[in-house]
């Protein structure tokens, strides 16, 4: 079972919201789109689900042309980040509305939705109204909606990011697991780094209606092929700047530089673009942190099992993120550190160097 897009494309008036795009999302593991709002990943979604109609181009489910097919006929499910189930129904009827549109024996459609209900761990709340409902219930609802269909594909848009913290966590900790060996493209639309992390599987990294790199999730992550796709897969945001090699140096600025190793020792003497995580510039040395930058703090934010720092560095606002508590005071000077090691090099286009 695969879900393709073949030179996908799609305009909106003289506005192109997605750009020519190729793409095969497979059955095992996570299929996850990420980027900011607005970035196309909804869009994105709604054309490989029938929702909407690609202006060229053609989707195909499982080698089928189905382009031109309702959602129905896709065989798919699609779950949105706001709750959407029917008020009037039970937690059993919302469940169970799907299969009872397609005209399913009543005995099959109990057993299918004792079994979502099972994986979802909705079997008391059945007899329940969406109303007597909390948040994570009703959205553990949705998902089950979806499930019991058995669906070729299911498009999840954001289906967390409406739940508070804790329920977050605790559904994305268990959705691998509720979706695993069912045989089905799972698509998952995310503005959240760490949750395609956290997730697994395969990334497809979108800016301004552009898959600008798609691969295994953590192969992304440490690889980024170009500073754009640096940029979506970063948060806070990747810190950025002009640096000059030369010979056996790589300067930032008068006070910062640093050995041309690593990544950096094959590099032509010229102008480069070096971008480096918020998480490999510490308020301590060590761990490879060694190049010590000094600037001022200019905003503080204290997680309490991490630290984050704004700091002017050269005229430039650059990010530390590091874990435990620091004693930062906004408007003074303080040292931070980074490791060159985990640099990244990118050319005048945008595209990686080193």
């Amino acid at each position: 079972m695969t879900v393709e897009l073949r030179s996908v494309t799609r305009m909106v008036g003289a506005e192109t919201h997605i750009h020519e795009t190729s793409l095969v999302l497979e059955p095992a593991g996570f299929n996850v789109l990420l980027g900011a709002t607005g970035a196309g990943k909804t869009t994105l979604m709604k054309l490989m689900a029938g929702l909407d109609r690609p202006t060229s181009g053609r989707v195909l489910i499982d080698g089928r042309d189905v382009t031109d097919l309702t959602p129905q006929k896709r065989g798919v499910s699609f779950v949105h980040q706001f709750f959407v189930n029917y008020p009037h129904m039970t937690v059993f009827e919302n469940i169970a509305s799907p299969l009872r549109v397609a005209g399913m024996a009543k005995s099959e459609i109990a057993g299918r939705v004792e079994e979502a209900a099972r994986l979802l761990q909705l079997t008391p709340m059945l007899k329940r109204r969406p109303q007597e409902l909390s948040g994570g219930q009703q959205q553990r609802t949705a998902l089950a909606r979806a499930i019991v269909k058995e669906s070729h594909a299911l498009f999840l848009d954001e289906p967390l990011a409406n739940l508070d913290y804790k329920l977050r966590e605790e559904l994305r900790d268990q959705l691998p697991d509720i979706f695993a060996g069912r045989g089905a493209v799972v698509v998952y639309a995310t503005s959240e780094p760490e949750e395609a992390l956290l997730l697994g599987g395969r990334t497809a990294l979108m800016d301004a209606g552009r898959v600008v790199q798609f691969g295994p999730s953590a192969g992304v992550y440490r690889e980024p092929v170009s500073l754009t796709a640096a940029r979506v897969f970063s948060n806070p945001p990747i810190n950025a700047a002009e640096v000059t090699k030369r010979g056996g140096e790589v300067r930032l600025t008068e006070a910062v530089r640093w050995a041309a190793v690593g990544k950096a020792a094959g590099l032509a003497d010229g102008t480069y673009t070096v971008a480096i995580r918020p998480s490999d510039v510490l308020p301590f040395a060590g761990h490879g942190a060694s190049v010590a930058m000094r600037g001022r703090v200019l905003v503080t934010e204290l997680t309490g099992s991490e630290s984050s720092a704004h700091f002017d560095l050269g005229g430039q606002n650059w990010v530390s993120l590091a874990p435990g508590v620091h004693p930062y005071e906004v408007g003074e000077d303080h040292t931070f550190y980074m490791d060159p090691a985990r640099c990244f090099y990118f050319g005048p286009d945008g595209s990686v160097v080193a």
